[in-house]
């Protein structure tokens, strides 16, 4: 099955966060192996100007380059227009942060099959209010092991 999936740019740091924790190390190698997949053509992946901007507050070096390489291998590019900064608003007042709203707007927008994130506080937020997400949020661990049937926990 093919995936348009939506990274936001927490998931895309996770591999250059410190991999002793063995859950980091985890989530690295999801993210990694999730955007192998949107490189061979696998499956596909959604940008957003909500990335870009966010990139653009990342400090210049071989982190930012590389997630820029990542980011450039999108089918999509999501434009921010009123609509976007319309249900960002929405969703702000339900509780998301500013960058973690307009993501969730992108994504749906975009019509991303699974918006993948790595900060738990979205995720629990995403949880609680699914009901009213036209997205699905999942952490890229979690997300991988689902759609490949991996059930190790």
């Amino acid at each position: 099955m093919e995936y348009l999936i939506y990274f936001d740019v927490c998931c895309l740091n996770r591999p250059f966060d410190d991999q002793t924790q063995e859950r980091v190390h985890q989530e690295a190698k999801a993210v990694r192996l999730i955007i192998d997949r949107c490189h061979s053509g696998n499956w596909q992946m959604l940008g957003s100007e909500a990335i870009d901007a966010e990139l653009d507050r990342t400090p210049t070096g071989a982190r930012k380059q590389q997630m820029e390489t990542w980011v450039a291998l999108a089918m999509t590019t999501v434009a921010i227009d009123e609509q976007i900064y319309s249900r960002a608003a929405e969703l702000f007042e339900l509780g998301f942060k500013n960058y973690d709203a307009l993501h969730i707007a992108c994504a749906e927008v975009g019509n991303a099959d699974i918006l993948l994130t790595t900060d738990d506080r979205m995720l629990r937020l995403a949880a609680r209010l699914s009901s009213v997400l036209q997205v699905k949020v999942e952490n890229p661990l979690r997300w991988l092991r689902e759609v490949t049937n991996d059930r190790r926990e």
